[in-house]
């Protein structure tokens, strides 16, 4: 998807570009309510379909950067995640996970105006919570629920998760696991957090070597007479096109 500006006849709008028709109108509605972006409606460009939402000012990524990340004062963070705890309960309200709740899919209305509006957008990961599918990976590395990147079953308390993660990047400017790659990410999680239960990892979907060791990672932590040592060494040599699954090679 795209996003661009563009200026009618009245009034300037924003242009979100979709190559398909499908699930645009069920997205349309869910941003059309209370702390979400208002749609305005839509056009086709040949067989493309493009919503039409208010134009916005900012997203919170580039919010704090011009604080140079040094983070907001707490009269603004409060009515931020105030709003933000608004959408997230109308999604939750229709039975919808968001799954991709980040700092750059909340968008500041006008950041001259105090207190701060903010409007969620990009619903384009949005799904029924009944309709969750495991092994899909959605979201983003360094805010998305564990469960998610694991490949486990997941529902509304995952958009949770990302937003304690935005509170505390509102709060300090920067975030708490500030990586590039689900490998990290999980190393992270499980310093600061703890290991998941064994039957959370023996039930992940993404457990191969091709799954960027996500899932082999969290079984060698869990098998405490492992070293560093030996995992940079399975990596090195062992993950190749013929080399076992992660939970295989324990068995």
């Amino acid at each position: 998807d795209g996003v661009a500006a563009t200026r009618g006849k009245l009034d300037t709008v924003a242009i979100k570009v979709n190559k398909s028709h499908t699930d645009v109108q069920q997205e349309a509605k869910l941003e059309n309510a209370a702390n979400i972006v208002k749609w305005n409606g839509f056009f086709l460009d040949g067989e493309r379909v493009c919503l039409k939402f208010e134009l916005l000012d900012q997203c919170l990524w580039d919010y704090i950067r011009d604080r140079n990340k040094q983070g907001l004062p707490i009269s603004e963070v409060r009515p931020i995640l105030g709003q933000l705890t608004n959408a997230l309960s109308h999604l939750g309200s229709v039975g919808m996970v968001h799954a991709n709740l980040k700092p750059g899919n909340i968008m500041v209305v006008n950041h001259h105006e105090s207190p701060v509006k903010v409007r969620l957008i990009d619903l384009g990961f949005a799904c029924p919570a009944s309709a969750v599918i495991p092994s899909d990976c959605m979201g983003t590395v360094g805010y998305s629920a564990p469960e998610v990147m694991l490949g486990l079953p997941y529902n509304e308390a995952s958009d949770m998760w990302s937003m304690g993660l935005v509170a505390v990047e509102l709060a300090t400017g920067v975030p708490l696991y500030p990586v590039e790659n689900e490998y990290d990410y999980l190393k992270f999680i499980i310093e600061t957090r703890g290991q998941p239960p064994d039957h959370v990892l023996d039930s992940g979907v993404r457990r191969g070597p091709e799954d960027d060791q996500s899932l082999f990672f969290l079984i060698v932590f869990r098998c405490r007479c492992y070293t560093v040592t030996f995992i940079l060494y399975y990596k090195l040599n062992f993950l190749t096109d013929c080399a076992p699954t992660a939970l295989s090679y324990f068995k």
